[in-house]
């Protein structure tokens, strides 16, 4: 197998010395979601998290990850991140605010660091796949070292 060529959020891990591991997966342009990704990888879909970038009336710019066959409560988020409305930022956006592409869109190493908050379900899991900065490309990964690394706070974020 080829080797994986490291994303920038894979050298940010490395700088903190986290542990993870780099797993590809077939993209299908057709098809970016997380369901997608958990059937490639063979994995519950309840451990594959996307990566949301959302805009608080308030705050601005915050993160929101969540399992992958989940909706954000846009409720919910709103109060975590101290606002009253917040809503997913528009996808023309998400390319020069973060830097990622829609599909490749990772919690770690966004252009600037945003407040970022994890489902609470990701601390159930002893690792959980977050997208590694590319598509194509996720990493598994401890829940614990990832919050710690992003600086992330768990929350009830899934709307049901």
């Amino acid at each position: 197998m080829a080797k994986l060529s490291k994303t920038n959020a894979a050298r940010l891990l490395d700088q903190h010395h986290v542990a993870y591991e780099l797993i590809p997966y077939e993209v299908d342009e057709n098809d970016l979601s997380a369901t997608h990704i958990a059937v490639q990888l063979n994995e519950p879909i309840e451990q594959v998290f996307k990566t949301l970038v959302l805009c608080g009336d308030r705050t601005g710019h915050f993160v929101c990850v969540v399992p992958g066959a989940c909706e954000v409560d846009l409720k919910k988020a709103a109060k975590v991140s101290g606002n009253k409305r917040c809503d997913l930022i528009a996808m023309k956006e998400l390319l020069p605010l973060t830097g990622y592409m829609r599909g490749g869109c990772s919690p770690v190493g966004m252009k600037k660091p945003f407040p970022t908050y994890f489902d609470e379900t990701c601390l159930l899991y002893g690792h959980i796949y977050v997208s590694a900065g590319q598509r194509g490309l996720q990493f598994r990964i401890n829940p614990q070292d990832l919050l710690r690394v992003v600086n992330g706070t768990t929350a009830d974020l899934i709307a049901v």
